[in-house]
């Protein structure tokens, strides 16, 4: 690594395990102080032991719902009393729940909506007057290609939703961060192996290897060092006038429509 984060204060949030864990342990090795979180905490815990182990910085907060304001914001708060400021925040946690429109739950839709748009405000906005502060920094929020396109292989019109969501938030905050210093881009990832993901890619249903896999232009599907290196490039200094990108990283699939 080559210290393209070093003195930085990283907040990163879904830190547990998958993109998150995978997260941590870079930006840390890339000289971030990195400050995570995590709804399962013993999760949270083993990612931090793993970046400490490999000399990096990091603490965790774990058993916290950034779907509730008030945790979300006590998790900045920290950050910031640890550290004495924020330079990058990183949404990367997000939960939802699949179903087709005639069959999806009003509870799971709000679900849904609290786990992948609401928790993105919530931690936005609890870093924002300090980012301002400090005279700008550089939010990171995933989108997904979903956002960006309809998917045949399964039903997803609540995480669409959310995830457009997240996308045109990102873009107002462009707006608002701008003569603050403050610059905002979205990552919209494609399909990427993560713990969740991996029995359904060890064997895959033929239709959704026909309409999705078979189908991107690079021949594989993502891993999570391909979302962080992105990630690390937008939290660094070398993507200083580089706001309100949505960088989509799927391996080209997108580009067949």
């Amino acid at each position: 690594m080559t210290g393209r984060l070093a003195g930085k204060v990283a907040l990163i949030t879904g830190v547990g395990g998958g993109i998150g864990a995978t997260a941590a342990a870079m930006f840390a090795a890339e000289g971030a102080r990195v400050v995570g979180c995590d709804l399962d905490e013993a999760a949270a815990r083993r990612t931090e032991e793993h970046v400490r182990s490999a000399g990096g910085e990091i603490t965790v907060m774990g058993g916290v719902d950034l779907g509730d304001a008030e945790q979300a914001r006590a998790w900045v708060d920290r950050a910031v009393a640890t550290h004495d400021g924020i330079d990058v925040l990183y949404n990367n946690a997000s939960t939802q729940r699949f179903g087709a429109l005639d069959e999806l739950s009003v509870a799971d839709w709000d679900f849904t909506m609290r786990n992948e748009l609401d928790l993105v405000y919530y931690t936005v906005r609890a870093a924002w007057p300090h980012l301002k502060a400090a005279g700008g920094g550089s939010i990171i929020n995933v989108g997904s290609i979903a956002a960006l396109r309809g998917v045949e292989f399964m039903p997803q019109n609540a995480h669409s939703a959310a995830k457009g969501g997240v996308v045109a938030l990102t873009l107002q905050l462009v707006v608002e961060g701008g003569p603050l210093g403050i610059r905002a881009n979205v990552i919209s990832p494609g399909l990427v192996e993560t713990p969740n993901t991996a029995p359904m890619l060890a064997d895959p249903p033929e239709r959704m290897r026909r309409i999705v896999l078979d189908r991107i232009p690079l021949g594989r599907h993502g891993q999570p060092a391909d979302i962080v290196n992105a990630a690390i490039y937008l939290a660094s200094d070398e993507s200083s006038w580089v706001s309100g990108a949505n960088l989509v990283i799927d391996g080209g699939g997108s580009a067949l429509g």
